[in-house]
């Protein structure tokens, strides 16, 4: 994509798109987070006290679940004087939104409210509702975060990532083409890739020629790693955007090593989206701390990762259903340090969570765990789930059940992994009351047991 149409897209297309028809002020939001950026700490700190303050005070007024579990602890908006105090409140998990999901919702926000569903990276899905200046919010952020990398909006762009799971409707899948070429981008679905066919999706980069690409990690190192193995060269893009699961330098410098460009880590999650990202200097994720307030628990040693902890975050911006202090599963390392680009928000050093290892096939299919959650969420009735492969024949999926749960929604899942798995692949369906977790205390998704077969994922 030229030039010329990147700029007519950011100053003409997209502004009468987004701001005239749509009536959003996401550009507004975006202006405003990236002038927030180049704050000092100390003002980025405060903007965000002076935000989460204003919520507090919001919550204790309009939320009934808030203002009952506050007052069972004995605390008020008033009592909230520092982040120390503001660490002793509640955490909130998906059990608390599940069992107090009306409760959670601000009456004067009741039934303007926007919703969708988490996929449960961490084995458990979620509903949750947000509201419109929210989600233009997190636009924002996110073209503010993608644009550190060089991904700015207009720019040619392929993302390997994760297709559509069912068949939406016609004129959703018209619209949705549409609204990707508007944008210039290129749709590859990472979750068909397999060993016959890999060489396609390097035919795709190079008939495409993308200057920026976006892509599941999995999928990336095992089509990087293909690529080192064959020689096969592409079309170099400026810069690789990688998200859905952790990125670990090995992986990192396979990557780099294939597409000789660098390659930047984003951290996010669909409660929140964009929650941290590298910029230019790579020296660790800018946290989003003028949008959102993310506290890691005490550091401690997990799978062997000394110093990480559990992250715990509060939107300051969603007013109808806000989440405060809640804890999505995720792991990651803090970091006192300063980035030598200049901008004023924190920084993570790296982020530990979401363990999802690959499903194979003895006919070179390799799933990437992302499919799960990704597929899970639009099932109705699914609490709780683990995946594990114990040979090359058999699948057994766990599953703890809600009342919504019925014969359709196995049937629906038993035919969305067939169009990915095919019949190569027996599926053992077990339902039961509760599923055992690691012993970091967290829930490992997907596993792959079969030796000669792990996930992508080092170990």
């Amino acid at each position: 994509m030229s030039a010329a149409y990147e700029k007519l897209f950011r100053h003409a297309l997209f502004p009468l798109y987004e701001s005239v028809l749509q009536r959003r002020k996401t550009l507004h939001y975006l202006a405003e987070y990236e002038a927030n950026q180049w704050l000092d700490r100390e003002q980025v700190l405060a903007l965000q006290w002076s935000k989460l303050k204003r919520l507090l005070e919001h919550c204790y007024r309009e939320v009934p679940y808030y203002r009952r579990r506050w007052t069972e602890v004995g605390a008020t908006p008033a009592d909230i004087r520092t982040l120390d105090d503001y660490a002793r409140l509640p955490i909130l998990t998906k059990k608390d939104i599940r069992e107090n999901f009306d409760e959670l919702i601000a009456p004067s926000w009741r039934g303007r409210l926007l919703y969708k569903a988490t996929g449960g990276s961490t084995g458990e899905p979620l509903r949750f509702g947000y509201t419109r200046e929210s989600n233009e919010r997190r636009t924002a952020v996110m073209w503010r975060g993608y644009a550190w990398a060089g991904a700015r909006m207009g720019r040619r762009t392929l993302y390997l990532w994760g297709g559509s799971v069912g068949t939406p409707p016609r004129v959703k899948q018209i619209k949705d083409r549409l609204y990707h070429a508007a944008f210039g981008r290129r749709m590859l679905d990472s979750f068909r890739m397999t060993a016959a066919n890999i060489g396609g999706y390097a035919d795709a980069i190079d008939a495409y020629r993308p200057q920026i690409m976006v892509a599941y990690v999995g999928p990336l190192v095992r089509l990087a790693q293909w690529m080192l193995d064959t020689r096969r060269t592409v079309f170099r893009p400026e810069a690789i955007l990688c998200g859905a699961e952790a990125l670990h330098e090995a992986q990192r410098e396979i990557v780099q090593r294939a597409f000789g460009c660098p390659v930047y880590n984003t951290y996010g999650c669909r409660e929140f989206m964009l929650i941290a990202s590298e910029c230019e200097q790579r020296n660790g994720l800018h946290i989003n701390a003028d949008h959102l307030l993310v506290e890691t628990g005490s550091g401690r040693s997990v799978d062997g990762v000394a110093g990480a902890a559990d992250i715990i975050i509060t939107d300051l911006h969603n007013e109808g259903m806000p989440f405060i202090r809640y804890v999505n599963g995720d792991l990651a390392t803090p970091t006192t340090q300063a980035c030598p680009c200049g901008r004023g928000l924190p920084l993570l050093k790296r982020v530990e969570g979401r363990r999802l290892d690959a499903i194979r096939t003895r006919d070179g299919r390799l799933l990437p765990g992302e499919f799960f959650p990704h597929m899970l969420k639009d099932v109705a009735g699914v609490q709780q789930f683990q995946v594990v492969q114990r040979t090359w024949e058999t699948l057994d999926i766990s599953v703890v059940r809600g009342p919504a749960f019925d014969e359709s929604s196995l049937d629906y899942m038993r035919r969305e992994i067939g169009k990915v798995l095919g019949d190569s692949v027996d599926l053992h369906f077990h339902f039961v009351e509760r599923i055992a977790l690691m012993p970091s205390g967290k829930l490992r998704v997907t596993v792959c047991e079969i030796a000669d077969a792990v996930g992508t994922e080092p170990q």
